[in-house]
């Protein structure tokens, strides 16, 4: 009589075996390629995701695919700037920065965060090397400058956001050493302006800009959400950016999820093949995405 327990494990190993080989077409396909993944939220302040974050890095790594990894740290830096009792307020999304706060963003960012990136890819078999924008100048800024009109006198502010950053150039040569040598680049979003200040820059915004500079094949955005949503709340599994910049004008994207769009429609204008805005909470959700049919969130490419 065959065990039961046997049964079931040979079922398991064969549905094992199917997944590996559903994955070789998109192993053979993006071989070499270059991919940005911007990773924050929940999934980094998760111990078990970050493990299972820097084990898919790693994965990728060994499979053929270059990838480059630009984080967040939002959390993190509110947590060390309550500690030290110093006040931030936000703007649109963007917290305003002043000389004390951009040294604690800097701190929080390249420091703490960066290295324990670095320290889960290195334990998962990789090789990870930490950065900021200031590297070699791989992240060249200006000051961000936003306007916002007065809804009693229908007059343009200019509003001060103290150093927060646009990124004005990337140097990514940097970059192409250390993936040509097997190394995972991590990087903070700290950007460097002409006069050596320094920029907090916008992690999404960052890894757009990067993806663009390196050609990269692939952008991935990992957010605390499952993708866009459609008006009857169901993901919404593909867009060009047509629709797109349309579902943005008819309200279907609203608020924190407009600016990261925009930022995978510039990649996408600046050669990225996709970019993908997907849930960090799902673990592994970067390797479903990647190596299956379907994916597992919102897909932007072109018309």
């Amino acid at each position: 009589m065959v065990d039961k327990k046997d049964i079931q494990e040979t079922k398991h190993w064969l549905r094992t075996g199917k997944t590996l080989t559903d994955a070789l077409p998109y192993l053979q396909r993006y071989n070499e390629k270059i991919f940005v993944i911007k990773y924050g939220g929940h999934a980094m302040g998760d111990d078990d995701l970050a493990r299972n974050f820097a084990s898919d890095i790693v994965l990728l790594k060994q499979c053929g695919i270059h990838p480059v990894v630009v984080h967040g740290g939002g959390p993190q830096i509110g947590s060390m700037l309550e500690r030290l009792k110093i006040q931030s307020s936000f703007v649109d999304g963007l917290r305003v920065t002043d000389k004390d706060t951009v040294d604690i963003v800097e701190m929080v960012l390249s420091g703490n965060i960066n290295k324990r990136i670095v320290t889960n890819i290195n334990a998962a078999g990789g090789q990870g090397i930490g950065l900021s924008g200031k590297d070699s100048n791989l992240i060249r800024a200006r000051k961000l400058r936003r306007t916002k009109r007065d809804p009693d006198s229908n007059i343009e502010k200019i509003l001060d956001l103290g150093f927060v950053g646009e990124p004005t150039k990337i140097e990514p040569g940097i970059l192409f050493d250390l993936i040509e040598t097997g190394v995972i680049p991590v990087i903070a979003p700290i950007g460097v302006g002409d006069h050596g200040e320094t920029f907090n820059i916008n992690a999404d915004t960052a890894a757009g800009h990067i993806a663009a500079a390196l050609q990269a094949t692939r952008l991935f955005l990992l957010t605390d959400v499952a993708g866009v949503l459609d008006k009857s709340g169901e993901l919404v599994e593909e867009f060009s950016i047509h629709g797109a910049e349309h579902a943005i004008s008819d309200g279907t994207i609203t608020g924190g999820m407009i600016p990261k769009i925009e930022t995978c429609i510039r990649a996408i204008e600046h050669q990225v093949e996709a970019a993908t805005i997907l849930d960090g909470r799902v673990p592994h959700a970067l390797l479903l995405e990647i190596f299956t049919l379907h994916g597992v969130g919102t897909m932007i490419k072109t018309d």
